[in-house]
């Protein structure tokens, strides 16, 4: 699947990754490859990137690396999943 993390500011990774984790307003969930169409809003957590993640050089420090995941903080956001591509809108 594809995910894509945008902020106000800029795109901060776009690519191929096996699954991602993201903290709904109603707990944590994940979303795996074809995936159902999903719209959620997003509270404060991590955003859990599961698969080979390359990230871009400028980017790289906003990022975290544990227990085999990629993580990104976010205060709050949205995302949409549809058509094997999830977009997370964050804070």
């Amino acid at each position: 699947m594809i995910l894509e993390i945008v902020t106000p500011e800029l795109t901060l990774f776009k690519g191929e990754v096996e699954s991602v984790s993201v903290p709904g307003i109603n707990g944590q969930f994940q979303m795996l490859d074809n995936h159902a169409p999903v719209v959620s809003l997003l509270s404060k957590g991590a955003v859990k990137i599961f698969g080979n993640v390359v990230l871009d050089k400028d980017n790289a420090a906003l990022f975290t690396k544990e227990d085999g995941t990629t993580n990104f903080a976010i205060t709050g956001g949205v995302l949409e999943m549809k058509d094997n591509k999830a977009i997370v809108l964050a804070d």
